[in-house]
Order: C-alpha cells, then sequence, then structure tokens
C-alpha cells in the first residue's frame, strides 16, 4: 500500500490519501469502513435542513429559542 502524506503550508501532517484500489480492499478486509465514506446529500436532505434552519431562526427571533454563538454554528459545518 503507498500512501501520501498530506501536509499543510507549515510541513504539518494533516492527512492521508489512500489510493481508492486499497481503499476497497481495506474496506473488504475491514468490515464497517464504509461509514467513514462521505455521503453527497441528497437535494431533500439539504431542503429539510434549511427548512429546519429557517424555523430555528423565527424562534431565536421570537425569543422561544436561544441563539448559539457564531462558532459553534461553523464548527458544525
Amino acid at each position: 500500500m503507498k500512501l501520501q502524506v498530506i501536509k499543510d503550508t507549515k510541513g504539518k501532517a494533516t492527512g492521508v490519501f489512500i489510493p481508492i484500489r486499497d481503499w476497497k480492499e481495506l474496506k473488504k478486509k475491514y468490515k464497517g469502513l464504509e461509514v467513514l465514506e462521505y455521503e453527497e446529500p441528497t437535494k431533500e436532505q439539504i431542503l429539510n435542513e434549511l427548512k429546519e434552519a429557517v424555523v430555528e431562526l423565527s424562534l431565536i427571533e421570537q425569543g422561544k429559542l436561544k441563539a448559539r454563538p457564531a462558532k459553534e454554528l461553523l464548527d458544525e459545518l
């Protein structure tokens, strides 16, 4: 397996690139790894999340829900 280490501008290792062929072999050997893969959200999922955000914002404006700090919101993204 030939891994590539990903580094930031300061040379600090921040991740590892695994060739897809090796990734497929790892998934066969270690069941459950597929949950680590990113799945692109569907249009329906995005719309539902936007609707929830609008409802939440409305509740905050009405004083029925406490707003969260912007940093916490950004960390969630």
